[in-house]
């Protein structure tokens, strides 16, 4: 390839500053755009739930600068429905040319940690916020719904900005062992209640083990709610 002398200065020592010889490159970003335009008048248009990924070109290639507009065209009449070939081409005096291939990705919001969350803690509005992704760059089991994250319970370390996935998270737990709780019980269509205490960790909806503080009598129930067992077995 030709090179174009930009007046840089080298000093010898001794002799008179010599003008060195830079190679005017091309923009590769300027060659992945127009790669990308190409190829949307080639693909079916995108959903908004879909973008185009470019090459990447390897910017180790060092294109000379084309000095007249880069040609660009499918390489192949035939391609599939969510990727084409795109040649890139430039006439210069020592021409060259590339190949650009241009994929149709599927993106899907995900939701990540807004900051480092600690095994244990209960997750908030504020420890989780929305970013869209590439679907294939998404972990298995990744959440798209911050409002299915709050009020779970991390059950490992998660790094600021990780995308949450369901195995890191668990119900919070409704009742735990040696709590004091409320024991709802239907007595002839009346609710009773009367104090209890939990023999066992619950989550919402799970059967625990409670006593009744003045019986002194260990029967099952349902956690329905924080502190609230509904008697189930007397």
């Amino acid at each position: 390839m030709s090179l174009a002398v930009t007046p840089l200065l080298a000093a010898v020592p001794g002799t008179a500053p010599v003008p060195v010889a830079v190679p005017d490159l091309q923009d590769i970003s300027q060659l992945e755009a127009l790669a990308k335009s190409q190829a949307a008048a080639q693909l079916p248009p995108l959903t908004d739930r879909q973008r185009f990924l470019v090459g990447p070109i390897e910017p180790h290639l060092k294109l000379e600068r084309c000095n007249q507009p880069v040609g660009a065209a499918p390489a192949s009449a035939h391609h599939m429905r969510d990727r084409v070939m795109i040649e890139l081409r430039c006439q210069n005096a020592k021409p060259w040319h590339l190949y650009v291939q241009v994929r149709v990705i599927g993106t899907s919001s995900a939701v990540v940690a807004a900051h480092a969350i600690v095994v244990g803690s209960v997750l908030k509005a504020t420890d989780v916020r929305v970013e869209e992704h590439d679907i294939s760059e998404l972990p298995p089991g990744f959440l798209d719904d911050p409002a299915i994250a709050v009020g779970l319970t991390a059950s490992r370390p998660i790094s600021g900005g990780a995308v949450l996935t369901n195995q890191q998270l668990v119900a919070a737990k409704a009742v735990q062992r040696g709590q004091s709780v409320t024991l709802v019980a239907d007595v002839g269509g009346m609710s009773v209640r009367m104090a209890g205490k939990a023999l066992s960790d619950g989550l919402i909806n799970q059967r625990v083990r409670v006593q009744n503080v003045s019986s002194g009598k260990i029967v099952e129930g349902v956690a329905r709610s924080e502190q609230v067992v509904e008697i189930v077995s007397q």
